[in-house]
């Protein structure tokens, strides 16, 4: 079992890791052209990220379904699954494009920044808006390659689409010198040569069953669809929770002050570190625990879900070490500012407990995914996100009445307590409802 799950880990992490350089090269290059295009391409890729990341479902439910289809050997239904997938990316995509003015402008105005950057983040938009149909059809794709127990494809994409974006955006730049322009068109060429790739593997691996099965009407039956939109209903509104614990840590911080923003900016980085590592062995459950349910195993459904445990504990253990004590040089290595770095130095306790408090989060999420048990997902979602703003503003209530120190740091470490907390009231909501809504699934 350890073999099988990290034969589909390893890839996923490698993934994972290659995702965000896509912004990361995007910035090296208008890096060196001025300050407000920094603060544009940030600002681009901000909207860019907020905008996808509530597309993520497209991923996540499509993987669930599809293993389950492939552990059940129901090769006519993970190509049905294939094509849902593919409509409704292509339909949202359309939509982003018909109103991409009213969600730039909207977005700047909530986001703020001077003009030339904001002029500068407008022009990154309107041009990488038109990457929209690639780049969540690519969702849907690398979900599907999830499902079917294939995860090694999605990473080959992910580095040819990275290699694609440095040599048309260098020379779209420096060559043609189309500033802003050259570096949204070339993650908009990135975007569709990896699509075009992923494309050919679809024929190269999977040509008979996808001849063979591959009818779009029978595909869009409305009890079918309707599963897969309450299905992917529910991610999006548990993936919605996600993203509103995310950005109000970032808008508390900046409340309390800039260097408190400054400050657990780079404690993030940590926290992205550790998931990108998690993030492989989750989605290694989402095709696995499919799989088994599927293949209405339940013996190899418990063994998979207890190897993905071990492996979560071996890799919290690991990481806690890691940051307990190399912390103050991994912060070294995200910026050069002593002080920054010793004023962060006093919250690294947090960091050093995060691990243990946050992987059974993120292998519930890819058990709950496999299993399609997106209902008690979003659930304990909830709860944790009303618990997290619970323990925050009554810390903030006892602070403003003298009950605990109102310090910079009290209120910070408050707003680490309350997202540690989160983290294991999501573990421990989907540990108690998995009794219910994992198990059964799989009956023999």
């Amino acid at each position: 079992m350890n073999k099988k799950i990290l034969r589909l880990a390893i890839p996923n992490i490698i993934t994972n890791i290659t995702i965000p350089l896509l912004g990361m090269i995007d910035m090296a290059i208008v890096g060196h052209l001025s300050r407000a295009h920094i603060g544009g391409i940030t600002i681009g890729t901000t909207i860019f990220n907020l905008l996808y990341w509530n597309f993520g479902f497209l991923r996540m439910g499509t993987s669930g379904l599809t293993a389950q289809a492939y552990g059940a050997r129901q090769s006519r239904e993970a190509v049905n699954i294939l094509v849902r997938a593919l409509t409704i990316a292509i339909g949202l995509a359309i939509l982003l494009i018909v109103f991409q003015v009213p969600i730039a402008y909207g977005l700047l105005h909530f986001i703020g920044g001077e003009k030339d950057t904001q002029n500068l983040a407008l022009i990154y938009f309107s041009i990488r808006i038109w990457a929209a149909p690639a780049n969540l059809s690519l969702y849907a794709i690398k979900g599907w390659f999830i499902g079917m127990q294939n995860s090694r494809t999605p990473m080959w994409i992910a580095i040819f689409i990275n290699i694609v974006n440095i040599l048309f955006s260098l020379w779209f730049v420096f060559v043609l010198h189309y500033d802003m322009a050259g570096v949204a068109w070339g993650t908009v060429i990135a975007q569709y040569a990896g699509l075009l790739l992923a494309l050919f593997f679809l024929r190269f691996h999977y040509h008979p069953i996808l001849r063979s099965h591959w009818q779009f009407g029978k595909s869009m039956q409305w009890n079918a669809m309707k599963q897969f939109f309450l299905l992917n209903g529910d991610i999006f509104l548990r993936t919605l929770c996600l993203s509103i614990v995310f950005t109000f840590i970032t808008a508390a911080s900046a409340h309390i002050n800039d260097d408190i923003l400054a400050i657990n900016a780079l404690l993030l980085q940590f926290f992205t570190l550790f998931s990108y590592i998690m993030d492989g062995f989750a989605y290694a459950g989402e095709a696995l625990v499919g799989r088994y349910i599927g293949a209405q195993n339940r013996i190899a459904l418990l063994k998979t879900i207890r190897g993905l445990f071990r492996w979560g504990i071996i890799l919290s253990a690991f990481f806690m070490f890691l940051y307990a004590f190399f912390g103050t040089f991994i912060l070294s290595l995200f910026t050069n500012d002593t002080l920054l770095i010793s004023a962060a130095g006093d919250y690294l306790w947090c960091i050093v407990v995060m691990p243990v408090t946050a992987f059974a989060a993120f292998l519930w999420d890819g058990i709950y995914v496999g299993a399609t048990a997106s209902k008690a997902m979003r659930n304990a979602m909830f709860v944790a996100s009303v618990v997290f703003f619970a323990i925050y503003y009554a810390a903030q209530f006892l602070m403003k009445h003298g009950m605990i120190p109102s310090a910079v740091m009290t209120q910070n470490i408050c707003l680490w307590i309350a997202f540690l907390v989160y983290l294991s009231l999501r573990a421990l909501m989907q540990w108690l409802l998995a009794e219910k809504n994992v198990y059964p699934k799989a009956v023999s």
